[in-house]
């Protein structure tokens, strides 16, 4: 099944190669930017060059290249948010088959996938997985490449300190035939202690030509015919403002910007009643993943509001909207826990009324 290729970032790509080409590439590596601009695409890549065997990478003929192309090598290890499995001290060999299963269904899909749902995270269970699985020897390359996608969903560890101070270790010293890449769309929601022990690199959104080229890919049109998209290419460019992700995920993600919408109107409203009934609309305890998706949403909506205002020259408003972005992070990890939606609602709501 082909797998859609990355597209854009050209630069960043050169950049990536010369610091791999000159032994200066960081072991433990952060890829942060907008949702939806392709940072796990372009983590995969970035395993693929490593684990490619020319000397021209990534070469995409060797053995290496086409495992990894098809996200089957057995030394290119993909983590990303999952439902949390009913045994909650799931064996290495669950949380692996787990994700087998998960990446055949992108496979399947192209490539080409929403972003994961509220309840969806990264477990201790999988970071158990990660660490028992980097003091393996390569199975048929001569590294192994860690992949750890959205990696603010990683759970705050359950009270296990063993597995949360051996994961910290391994990104402060990774053995030395393992390289892990770190993505995340809100790196200020990642634990500091992960953000002290990586090298963080900003992805841009993609100019307007490389959308027009991932538009046009069979693959990608294939798939948007499901979605709730206008047909102009301009219009989804417009929509998509330089992150191709978040043109997929249809109702989900348009209930999830409505929601978004609800909460800054309210805020900004100052009218009390409004902002009561949004907060209580959030839901309990049981609505959390629906709510954390709204949160997601309202962080975009958010970055693409302070970059509308940078372009006017407000810059006032800009910094109220990016401080506004910090509000919404500290909501996301209260989110995470035990804290019923209906608070984190409240309280969000009434610290975006004061920006």
């Amino acid at each position: 099944m082909p797998i859609v290729p990355l597209y854009g970032h050209a630069h960043l790509r050169q950049r990536l190669l010369g610091a791999l080409a000159s032994a200066r590439l960081p072991a433990s590596l952060l890829l942060h930017g907008s949702a939806g601009v392709g940072k796990q695409r372009l983590a995969l890549w970035l395993a693929t060059a490593l684990l490619c065997e020319s000397s021209d990478k990534p070469c995409g003929e060797c053995q290496s290249c086409r495992y990894a192309g098809e996200l089957a090598h057995p030394d290119l290890h993909w983590i990303f948010p999952r439902p949390r499995l009913k045994d909650a001290d799931a064996s290495h060999e669950d949380v692996r088959q787990d994700y087998a299963e998960a990446i055949a269904e992108r496979v399947a899909a192209n490539g080409l996938y929403p972003r994961p749902s509220g309840s969806e995270g990264i477990f201790v269970a999988a970071v158990r997985s990660i660490v028992h699985r980097a003091g393996i020897s390569p199975a048929i390359a001569r590294r192994k490449v860690f992949v750890v996608g959205d990696a603010e969903r990683m759970v705050p560890q359950e009270g296990s300190d063993y597995a949360a101070n051996a994961f910290l270790k391994l990104l402060e010293e990774p053995p030395a035939d393992t390289t892990i890449l770190i993505t995340s769309s809100e790196p200020g929601a990642l634990l500091p202690t992960i953000r002290s022990r990586v090298v963080s690199l900003r992805v841009p959104p993609l100019p307007d030509a490389d959308m027009r080229g991932f538009l046009a890919d069979p693959l990608v049109a294939k798939a948007l015919e499901k979605e709730s998209l206008p047909r102009d290419v301009a219009a989804r460019i417009a929509i998509a403002a330089g992150a191709p992700g978040e043109l997929l995920g249809g109702p989900e993600r348009e209930a999830a910007r409505a929601g978004a919408r609800s909460i800054l109107d309210a805020a900004e409203s100052g009218d009390r009643a409004a902002v009561l009934r949004v907060a209580f609309a959030q839901g309990a305890s049981g609505a959390r993943g629906r709510f954390t998706d709204t949160l997601d949403a309202l962080t975009v909506l958010l970055h693409e509001r302070t970059r509308a205002r940078v372009s006017r020259g407000d810059e006032r408003a800009a910094e109220r909207s990016a401080r506004s972005i910090s509000a919404v992070e500290r909501a996301r990890e209260l989110a995470s826990g035990n804290v019923s939606p209906n608070l984190v609602a409240a309280e969000l709501l009434r610290s975006l009324g004061q920006r």
